[in-house]
């Protein structure tokens, strides 16, 4: 979720990267519609006109990135073992982008309607890579279906919701890619054979 500059977007997306940028900052209730148009260089009145009001630009936030998040996964070709690839893929994506984080961190804790609906479409998306995972592992998910997805996207998104608070007690940056191979090694671990299932086997 690299940003654009400004000079490559139309209005209307750089109304979006900028309240983007400000709802990861700042939260959505502490930022305005005219800070908004301000950081894009626009009009407060553009925002009005391409999204009809400031819930209708956070929906097209919330759009955009569930799009992004949505295009890496459907990116995976298979050619990889699917787990493997999911945990890197996710390690990767909210790793490499510091303002995902921020934005979903936000938005999730607010505690609104909006964020409710957000974490419904994440949780809709984790049953798809559950139902995939399934495929791809013979068809069956152990453990009780309908808090799978929960647990899942409790593994992916717990970091990043707890990250003020997880890093001081870890003695790395805690999404540096060293540090996201080893959490995604272990969350496969844990996903296949559970907390106390087998130690992984050493390669040899």
């Amino acid at each position: 979720m690299r940003a654009m500059p400004a000079s490559d977007l139309t209005g209307r997306a750089r109304l979006r990267e900028a309240a983007l940028r400000l709802f990861a900052e700042r939260g959505f209730e502490a930022t305005s519609v005219r800070a908004v148009a301000t950081a894009a260089g626009l009009s407060p009145a553009l925002v009005v006109h391409h999204f009809g009001s400031k819930e209708g630009l956070r929906a097209a936030v919330d759009a955009e990135v569930l799009d992004r998040i949505g295009t890496a996964l459907r990116d995976i070709d298979g050619t990889e073992e699917l787990m493997v690839s999911l945990g890197a893929v996710s390690a990767r994506m909210f790793g490499a982008d510091p303002l995902l984080r921020g934005y979903l961190r936000r938005v999730l804790l607010e505690e609104s309607a909006s964020s409710a609906a957000l974490f419904a479409r994440l949780l809709a998306g984790a049953q798809i890579e559950l139902d995939r995972l399934a495929g791809a592992e013979g068809g069956r998910i152990g453990g009780d279906p309908q808090w799978a997805p929960f647990q899942m996207l409790c593994l992916i998104l717990g970091p990043l919701l707890l990250e003020p608070v997880m890093q001081p007690n870890l003695d790395q940056p805690m999404f540096n890619p060293q540090v996201l191979a080893r959490r995604s090694a272990a969350n496969q671990q844990l996903l296949r054979h559970g907390l106390f299932g087998p130690p992984p086997t050493a390669p040899g």
